[in-house]
């Protein structure tokens, strides 16, 4: 896609948004230029290989699926409740 028509594209989405939607993106904007890409050029270590591996077998071995949230939280005796969605 062109610039030009990215930029259209771009003010086109933006006239449709309400403010605190636009601020969001104001706020992500900022982030992106501001904020320097952090790369992350360490090499892959046979120990990181081996560890992924290891969390392959492990989820291998429980049909694809992980420790259940609500598992997790009685562990620390919590509960779901313990984190209302709306505050």
């Amino acid at each position: 896609m062109a610039v030009n028509t990215l930029e259209a594209k771009v003010q086109e989405l933006l006239g449709q948004l309400g403010p605190g939607q636009l601020a969001a993106v104001v706020h992500l904007l900022e982030v992106l230029v501001h904020e320097p890409v952090q790369e992350n050029d360490e090499p892959v270590t046979d120990e990181d290989r081996r560890r992924f591996q290891d969390g392959q077998a492990w989820f291998a071995k429980r049909g694809g699926k992980g420790i259940p949230m609500e598992d997790v939280l009685t562990d620390f005796g919590l509960k779901p409740e313990d984190f209302p969605l709306n505050k």
